[in-house]
């Protein structure tokens, strides 16, 4: 069914804090909309509101027609216990929402309840069982399985797979959903090259519109055809037709313009109450001279300084009505910016770390052998499929796996530094303050946390247990913490995961000054693109091929 969805001076926040409002958006058949902004910015409050999932402040949303089917697909950072795969694929697809909702009129209709609003609902109930595509999903799901690559069965526990098994299992869910509207908060998290190049084919050949958060600049560039920016600085919602690049374009333009306007106005204003003063102080000072020097019985004197007066006093009126009548132009507010260094440390060996005909065994998958050198100042970008091996190479290099065969080595004087896929840098039982306190002693803890404001974490996420800190939260705390503590050999495993695009900017930033030995595991293609790389590992089925 072709479905649009519409809002009208839609407002959205909490009861405390409107975080968007006045949005007028129209979502038609085959638009791909996406949302940008920083964190905080509303972009997942957005996304519940279109769903239903959220009342908004303020305004309306709308499909047309109004029984259009419209999927939510969010972030999912846990899985639900006992729950099998097809089991989740049923919930993100809506197909178990529908089957309940048909029994349950079904059974309403058989207990005898002949009443029209009986059959109604029954067969309102029955078209929307059909139209989820929960009839044949079970037929549906295992070649869609085949095709990524995901070899378990459709009986496997979703907590028994692997990162990688489970971001595929995700990408299944949405290939199978049949919604009217597609509304998708961070799909590409955690798919590797292949799934995105899935996902991507998949979302440019959807009928239905779509409405996405996205922090993969190059997956925004490949689909999106309108932008949405929730822009929390300047507490304003600006919608860009055209593509990603385009909006980065005319955004960086728009900017330009209003500092060029501030400017002109503030420049204008400051000339004009210049002048005015000046003008002011000539009144002034002609009463007190007309005053000082005239004689009382020179009254011709005396009338020409007062009319000289006078007339700097018009021109004074005159200047304080041009400035009334300047039309304002409000100061674009400066937002908040992440400001990213990567602590130093003294030089390493000049050898950071080796593999020697190495081997591991992991349950049926095997590694290696792999010969490899890690020399300091080299700056390496690690790329495959998942479940390729890139972690347990990471490992091997940095002495946390010991191989079954040949030999593993890290150097003298190697201080490590390390953000890995789960963000397990700091003790996940203590609150945040505390676990950055014990892992950098030497900090007082006033300095920790400056430092953790710095990085956009306050008082409630300081005083917060880690383990219960949002995937964003915890890689901002891990950033602080290579900013504190001084590294020469930085291991990145997909950094840019949870990150918003101005923290991933900065990034990138970070990385071009640092003088260290860098490994860099990513499926991000533009950070691969702007990261200065000296050489590329491709890891694939436990092996490892360079190139310069």
């Amino acid at each position: 069914m072709s479905a649009n969805l519409v809002t009208k001076q839609l407002a959205g926040g909490h009861a405390h804090r409107t975080l968007f409002e006045s949005l007028d958006l129209t979502v038609a058949p085959g638009d791909v909309v996406g949302v940008v902004g920083a964190n905080g910015a509303g972009k997942t409050t957005l996304l519940r509101i279109l769903a239903g999932d959220l009342d908004p402040l303020d305004g309306s949303v709308s499909t047309a027609p109004n029984d259009a089917f419209v999927g939510w697909l969010p972030q999912e950072h846990e899985r639900v216990e006992g729950e099998t795969l097809l089991q989740y694929v049923g919930r993100r697809t809506g197909a178990a929402a529908a089957t309940e909702a048909m029994e349950r009129a079904a059974a309403a209709l058989g207990d005898g309840d002949g009443s029209p609003a009986t059959g109604d609902a029954y067969a309102h109930a029955l078209d929307h069982w059909l139209a989820s595509g929960a009839p044949d999903l079970d037929e549906r799901l295992p070649p869609v399985m085949a095709e990524l690559g995901l070899d378990v069965g459709t009986d496997a526990l979703m907590t028994s797979l692997s990162g990688g098994q489970a971001a595929r299992a995700a990408l299944a869910a949405l290939i199978l959903s049949r919604f009217d509207i597609v509304l998708l908060d961070e799909p590409t998290n955690d798919l590797d090259l292949a799934g995105l190049e899935r996902l991507e084919g998949f979302v440019r050949g959807l009928r239905s519109g779509v409405v996405l958060v996205s922090h993969d600049r190059e997956f925004l560039s490949r689909v999106v055809t309108r932008i949405v920016e929730l822009d929390l600085a300047q507490q304003q919602v600006a919608v860009y037709d055209g593509g990603y690049d385009a909006f980065l374009e005319e955004r960086a333009v728009a900017r330009r313009h209003a500092r060029e306007a501030y400017e002109e106005y503030s420049d204008k204003k400051e000339d004009l109450v210049s002048r005015a003063r000046t003008q002011r102080e000539w009144s002034s000072q002609g009463v007190r001279n007309a005053i000082k020097k005239a004689p009382d019985n020179d009254k011709i004197r005396r009338k020409a300084s007062v009319e000289s007066s006078e007339k700097q006093a018009q021109k004074v009126r005159q200047m304080e009505s041009r400035i009334a009548r300047l039309v304002e132009v409000d100061e674009p507010r400066k937002e908040w910016a992440l400001r990213f260094t990567i602590g130093s440390a003294p030089r390493s060996s000049s050898v950071v770390a080796t593999l020697d005909a190495a081997t591991a065994t992991l349950g049926g998958f095997t590694f290696g052998p792999a010969s490899l050198q890690v020399s300091a100042g080299d700056r390496i970008g690690v790329t495959g499929p998942n479940g390729a091996g890139k972690t347990t190479l990471l490992r091997l290099l940095l002495g946390r796996l010991t191989p079954e065969t040949g030999r593993a080595s890290l150097g003298a004087s190697v201080a490590v530094g390390e953000i890995d896929q789960a963000r397990t840098g700091l003790a996940e039982e203590l609150p945040l303050g505390d676990a950055f306190e014990t892992a950098m002693p030497q900090m007082a803890p006033a300095d920790v946390r400056t430092l953790l404001a710095k990085f956009g974490l306050k008082a409630d996420q300081v005083t917060s247990l880690v383990g219960r800190l949002s995937p964003g939260e915890r890689t901002r705390a891990a950033m602080a913490l290579l900013q504190a503590r001084g590294v020469n050999l930085l291991v990145l495993d997909e950094p840019t995961n949870h990150l918003d695009l101005p923290a991933i900017e900065q990034l990138e930033e970070a990385l071009e000054s640092y003088e260290g030995a860098l490994l860099l595991v990513s499926h991000d293609r533009r950070l691969l693109d702007n990261v200065r790389l000296d050489q590329r590992w491709h890891v694939r089925d436990g092996q490892v091929s360079t190139e310069q």
